[in-house]
């Protein structure tokens, strides 16, 4: 037998639907208990949010989106891009000597757009022979996860549809004796107020009599 009996305090398979102006009482008297900054403030029952920390390169992003400012910076894509040989010319050796950094920066730049475009054909290669399967695993798999979810869905659904049908029985059957009650507790009570104007009336009649025989006796 569990320490705390829960119970609903609303029939809504038996009771009537309130008014507007129940409603509208019931809804002013909710808004008397509650605190003024009860939408702004969190209940106290609830824990506190936990403090966040982000590196500077997010909080960098965070005040340029909050700016409203585009993106800039980010990954050079010219680096992948297919260098261009220097335009000079070089006849002497002195011309040559000063050609050759250029030459260098030039050759690698080509090194690695020729590293990325042998990278990127690889994966290519990969995705040609073993994407197909891939993709079919995946949506197998996603597949699997949403029968899944949908049976899981359907067991709730379920379950709360039986809780709901429960509770309406549960209701329908003691509505005859909750009506019973009703009807004798307002009897009850019918029966106490005549018997409260009965004493009141008899109480009256009392000191009436008492007042009648006092001034008999004073003449």
């Amino acid at each position: 037998m569990p320490l705390i009996n829960e119970f609903h305090e609303s029939l809504p398979y038996i009771d009537t639907e309130p008014s507007p102006e129940a409603r509208a009482a019931a809804e002013q008297l909710i808004s008397a208990e509650l605190p003024h900054d009860y939408q702004t403030t969190l209940h106290p029952a609830l824990p506190a949010l936990p403090e966040f920390r982000f590196s500077n390169l997010i909080e960098q992003e965070l005040s340029r989106h909050e700016a409203g400012q585009p993106m800039s910076g980010g990954v050079d894509l010219s680096r992948y891009e297919a260098p261009e040989a220097p335009a000079e010319k070089s006849t002497t050796a002195e011309e040559a000597s000063r050609a050759l950094p250029k030459w260098k920066e030039a050759l690698q730049k080509a090194y690695t757009s020729s590293s990325h475009l042998s990278t990127r054909h690889a994966n290519l290669t990969l995705l040609e022979e073993n994407g197909k399967n891939a993709w079919l695993i995946g949506n197998s798999q996603l597949e699997e996860i949403l029968r899944g979810l949908e049976q899981e869905l359907a067991e709730t659904n379920e379950a709360v549809e039986n809780v709901n049908k429960e509770r309406k029985l549960a209701q329908l059957s003691g509505q005859a004796e909750l009506v019973g009650l009703e009807e004798t507790w307002r009897r009850s009570v019918g029966a106490a107020l005549d018997v409260e104007v009965a004493a009141e009336s008899l109480r009256m009649q009392i000191l009436e009599r008492r007042r009648q025989a006092a001034q008999q006796n004073v003449r």
